[in-house]
Order: structure tokens, then C-alpha cells, then sequence
């Protein structure tokens, strides 16, 4: 298929998805509960439904990003490997392509399961949040959750497979989730994550009172690059040991 082809059906897809949007906004004027899709909710929607802010703070992340994670030297080949094989391609990747031949690796070396903590990572799961006013509902494209069988309490989100976002937005969908995971969870502050191409930007959601949010966007990672790279494995792994530890806190305080 040419990108030419492939840029006309998205854009056709993308005026499908606003005559749909249409379509819920009639039903909803005639009693029904109005229902959001993760994967086509839009920062409009957001604004309707929250009093929600997006902040500009760089040191919000300075716990995450500084953090003192040493990569092995197996794993900085693996990484520098992963860019080799994939630098020249990943801008023409699909969304199964950057899915199976980019992410799913890194994810995979980071190892998002514990049996001992009983958490793992969850592809492709179900959420739903639902209030007197709206439901959030839809397919997560990754979160790591307690749980080993089934999911029971989100802790990170990440709304990846997206090519671009001249057709479809992930980060108002990310935030969108990570409200849902906040919601859910009763937390006040919720961590994620979206993937535009071979770009990643870290997100972290807090709750400021009810329907009171506001949420900050890290500087752009990009993945071809070897040091950014090195960092967004070092950012994931800090995440994981945050969830470790999360989990460890909620085993202590059931023992009290």
C-alpha cells in the first residue's frame, strides 16, 4: 500500500470516527448516559467532562528521570541492537510493525512481571470507568496491573502503536485512561506513558479535587536515539521498581 493510499484511508477513518462522535453526542441529548471511547476520545471531550490543565514542569520529573537505574552491559546491546535493526524503518512502520518488531521487545527486557509481587503487564485489556454523568471504556494498548490472571488495580499506563498524531491523538486517550486508572484505584496521581512513531513522552496525571485534574508532559525521547534510549529504559525500569514498592506498602498496611 502506498502513504499515499495509506494517508487517504486514515483520513477517512478519522471523519468515520467524528460522524460517530456525532452520532453518541444525539443519543446522549436523548437520555442515554454519554459513553467515551479511550481510543477516540479527544481533548475536547476532556475539557467538557473535567476542569483538567496541562502544566508546564520540568522538575515534576526529576525523581523519575534522575533516577540512579545502571543498564548491564548485555542490555545496552540488546538496546543499541534493537536501533540498528529497526532505525532505518520505524518512521514507515504500521502499528503492528512498531508494536511487534520495536516495543514488545524493550517492554519484554524490562520484565514487567512478578510473581512474588503478583503483578504483570496486560495487552489489549478491557477498562471500563463509569459515573452518574459518562462512561470511559475501551481497550488499553498496554498497563501493568495487579494481578497475574486477571488485572485488579491499574498502576501504568502506556498508549502506544500510534504512528502519528495527524490522525489519531494518543495523549488525550492516555490521559483518559490514567483519569480512569486514578478513579478506579482512588490514587491522587497516576504515571503513563504515549508512543508517536519512534517518539515517547512521559505523562503524570494528579488529581486536585473532584473532576479537578491536571497533568504534565515530559520532553520528547526519541527511541533511535542511543541515549535517549538508554533513558527511557532507565524510566521504565524506575517505574517498575515504583509499582514493587507500591505493592509492598499496600501488603504492610493490611498486616497492621
Amino acid at each position: 500500500m502506498s502513504e499515499e493510499i495509506e494517508k487517504l484511508l486514515m483520513y477517512r477513518i478519522d471523519e468515520l470516527e467524528k460522524k460517530l462522535n456525532k452520532f453518541e453526542m444525539l443519543e446522549n441529548k436523548e437520555g442515554t448516559i454519554p459513553t467515551f471511547s479511550f481510543s477516540k476520545i479527544r481533548d475536547k471531550e476532556l475539557e467538557k467532562l473535567f476542569d483538567i490543565e496541562k502544566k508546564i514542569d520540568k522538575n515534576i520529573f526529576n525523581e523519575w528521570f534522575n533516577n540512579k537505574k545502571i543498564i548491564e552491559s548485555e542490555t545496552i546491546k540488546f538496546l543499541n541492537t534493537l536501533i540498528l535493526e529497526n532505525e532505518l524503518l520505524i518512521r514507515d512502520y504500521n502499528e503492528e510493525d512498531l508494536k511487534i518488531k520495536f516495543i514488545t521487545p524493550l517492554l519484554n527486557k524490562i520484565k514487567f512481571v512478578s510473581f512474588e509481587n503478583e503483578f504483570r503487564d496486560f495487552y489489549e485489556l478491557s477498562l471500563k470507568y463509569q459515573t452518574e454523568d459518562f462512561i470511559f471504556q475501551g481497550t488499553t494498548d498496554f498497563v501493568v496491573s495487579k494481578g497475574l490472571v486477571k488485572s485488579k488495580k491499574p498502576y501504568f499506563f502506556i498508549q502506544e502503536f500510534k504512528r502519528s498524531e495527524e490522525f489519531s491523538n494518543p495523549r488525550p486517550q492516555l490521559v483518559a485512561e490514567l483519569i480512569a486508572g486514578i478513579e478506579l484505584n482512588n490514587e491522587k496521581v497516576m504515571k503513563g506513558a504515549y508512543i508517536v512513531g519512534e517518539n515517547w513522552n512521559f505523562v503524570i496525571l494528579e488529581k486536585l479535587g473532584d473532576k479537578n485534574y491536571q497533568y504534565f508532559v515530559s520532553s520528547t525521547f526519541k527511541a533511535t536515539n542511543r541515549e535517549d534510549l538508554y533513558l527511557i529504559y532507565k524510566n521504565l525500569l524506575f517505574i517498575k521498581d515504583e509499582i514493587i514498592q507500591k505493592i509492598q506498602e499496600e501488603k504492610n498496611k493490611q498486616k497492621v
